[in-house]
């Protein structure tokens, strides 16, 4: 374990910020590979929870992003401060946009469960936040006792127990509570991309999967158009240090099916957050021409008329058949007369 080297902050950066512990990540999360180029470097554009900055490499060999060196896990609470949006989503945003978003859920859940072979009578989702589709299943008619949820921090899953929900503060990879083979759907939105070791999430997860049970993965896509706009320093699909691996869908599939899993669909979601965080990151933090009032009409968080804008416009390019800003992938476990023919 070590600390970053000292870098020169970016114009309007707190010049308070502290620099946190990192541990090195030589090897590819997905094969393994040590092969590798720079791809892109910046700092923590959102929340400004530390100084150091940050590299992101891409295996030569699978196409997968990493950061090297991440942060160190003892480094976590200062990186994911409770005022972190997703344990207070509902706090968090305007109405306006949790309707919208809420419509987008329908849409995803609706092909999700079109994929699914049979009612599911168990739900689990990993980095729940503040449980909105545990709720939502619920709703659904799942018994909450059969309903698990992940986050990492305990003001959210205490509220959730209370309620009746399993729900543990816990990591995948160290989570014990929750018996193989009984999961009928998993989801796994914008989560994967934290954990420290993808494969074992996955290999647990499908673990946990019933036979023919279907396991959800979203993720931002480092194949789309803004993320190659923005590549260098500022796109917003980065999140900065708290995405430390990213995948196409090339990169996602081959660690879905080293899973022993069935990809049955890939499909793209809108990243409106993605396009405004960019634009946010580049207005505010450009030493050549910083314009922090300008950068604040593009955080996600306070301007919900942009926010429809740029997810109206990331669901006409959807619409004409381009790979958008996040990922989405639908798998399947094989069922025992599959897995014995």
């Amino acid at each position: 374990m070590s600390i970053a080297d000292a870098a020169p902050l970016p114009a309007g950066f707190p010049a308070d910020a502290p620099e946190i512990a990192v541990e090195k990540v030589p090897n590819c999360p997905t094969c393994g590979a040590t092969q590798r180029t720079h791809f892109a470097h910046g700092h923590d554009y959102e929340l400004e929870t530390c100084r150091n900055e940050w590299h992101f490499w891409q295996c030569d060999r699978c196409g997968t992003v990493w950061l090297d060196p991440r942060p160190a896990v003892g480094a976590l609470p200062i990186i994911y401060p409770q005022h972190y949006y997703a344990y207070s989503m509902s706090d968090t945003f305007w109405p306006l946009a949790l309707k919208g978003k809420e419509i987008l859920d329908h849409f995803k859940f609706s092909m999700i469960l079109g994929n699914s072979r049979s009612t599911p009578k168990s739900f689990l989702d990993v980095g729940c936040g503040d449980g909105r589709y545990l709720k939502m299943f619920a709703k659904r008619g799942i018994s909450k006792e059969r309903i698990y949820g992940l986050e990492l921090s305990e003001a959210p899953v205490r509220r959730l127990r209370e309620q009746g929900f399993q729900a543990y503060q816990q990591r995948v990879e160290e989570c014990t509570q929750i018996p193989e083979g009984t999961i009928d759907l998993a989801t796994m939105f914008h989560v994967i991309e934290h954990v420290a070791d993808p494969r074992d999430v996955v290999c647990r997860v499908a673990d946990w999967l019933s036979p023919g049970g279907v396991f959800a993965v979203e993720t931002p896509n480092i194949a789309s158009w803004d993320a190659r706009l923005f590549k260098e320093r500022w796109w917003g699909g980065y999140h900065i240090p708290r995405h430390w691996t990213l995948f196409h869908a090339d990169s996602l599939q081959r660690l879905l099916k080293e899973a022993g899993l069935e990809v049955l669909r890939v499909a793209y979601q809108t990243g409106h957050s993605f396009w405004m965080y960019s634009f946010h990151h580049i207005l505010k933090y450009n030493s050549r021409s910083p314009s922090p009032r300008l950068a604040r009409l593009f955080d996600p968080l306070k301007d919900v008329p942009m926010l429809i804008a740029f997810t109206g416009f990331d669901i006409l390019r959807r619409f004409g058949g381009a790979r958008t800003s996040a990922v989405l992938m639908i798998a399947r476990k094989p069922t025992h007369a599959e897995l014995s023919t």
